[in-house]
């Protein structure tokens, strides 16, 4: 039995579980969820080491961590990064993914392509995973559904933004990137990542998108979450252009539990 916070986490019982996992640059991430008690959700951090492979640091991680070799009722593996593209599902065919992902990302050796279908969007995911890393975690986890990290994040924004009238722009951001998700009433307006690490490239980055879309500074709203460096001076900075900008709530680990119910 293992004790995080207030929770007990009684792996005797793992495969009556979902194991999530959260793979970026800047640390991995786990969840462990009771689908039978709802609020019952742990979540674990690990630090990568920036010298070795994505497949080395999760070697290293098994090693380390008894849990992640268990049995469990369903495991979730999501990518975290800068490389994936949203198509729209009627323009969308199986042997067309690897074509139309290359079409907006550069080529990149030891990557496999992998989608999914968000189906309640109308939308297709297309996201590129090192191949060796997904390799070895299919030999861990052979029945493991993988994703974008884009994927729940997208259902979950879409959902949020069919309430009110307004158009809405959210933001998850990262330590060295960010990722926008504009929305008019639950239709994706626009969807994509910007690699800036600087408050003041984040500003720029996201005041530049909302005049394009040509979002109402008084009245469509900015959604903020995940890591936010110098948050004073960010949302300082953004409230001086954008009347309405919002903190979610909870801040961190949104697209974790969003993954829970994605399709």
């Amino acid at each position: 039995m293992l004790e995080t916070g207030n929770n007990k986490i009684d792996f005797s019982k793992s495969e009556q579980y979902t194991l999530s996992i959260r793979l970026s640059t800047d640390g991995f991430s786990f969840s462990v969820y009771n689908p039978i008690h709802e609020s019952s959700i742990s979540f674990f951090e690990k630090e990568v080491n920036p010298s070795l492979s994505l497949t080395a640091n999760l070697k290293e991680a098994f090693r380390e961590m008894e849990f992640l070799t268990f049995s469990y009722k369903r495991v979730n593996i999501m990518m975290s990064g800068s490389r994936y593209t949203h198509v729209p599902f009627e323009l969308f065919e199986d042997e067309l993914a690897e074509p139309l992902f290359y079409h907006n990302h550069s080529g990149k050796e030891n990557e496999t392509v992998l989608y999914n279908v968000l189906s309640r969007n109308n939308i297709a995911v297309i996201f590129g995973m090192d191949k060796s890393a997904y390799q070895f975690l299919k030999d861990q986890y052979p029945d493991a559904r993988f994703y974008s990290q884009a994927s729940p994040l997208s259902e979950y924004f879409s959902n949020k933004s069919r309430l009110g009238n307004s158009k809405k722009m959210y933001v998850s951001l990262r330590k060295s990137a960010m990722d926008l998700f504009c929305y008019e009433r639950g239709h994706l307006l626009l969807a994509n990542s910007f690699d800036c690490e600087q408050t003041s490239d984040r500003v720029y980055y996201l005041l530049y998108a909302w005049k394009q879309l040509g979002f109402d500074q008084e009245r469509d709203e900015l959604h903020l979450s995940g890591v936010m460096a110098e948050k004073e001076t960010f949302v300082s900075e953004l409230r001086k252009y954008v009347l309405q900008v919002f903190i979610m709530n909870p801040e961190t680990n949104i697209d974790m539990q969003a993954l829970l119910t994605c399709e």
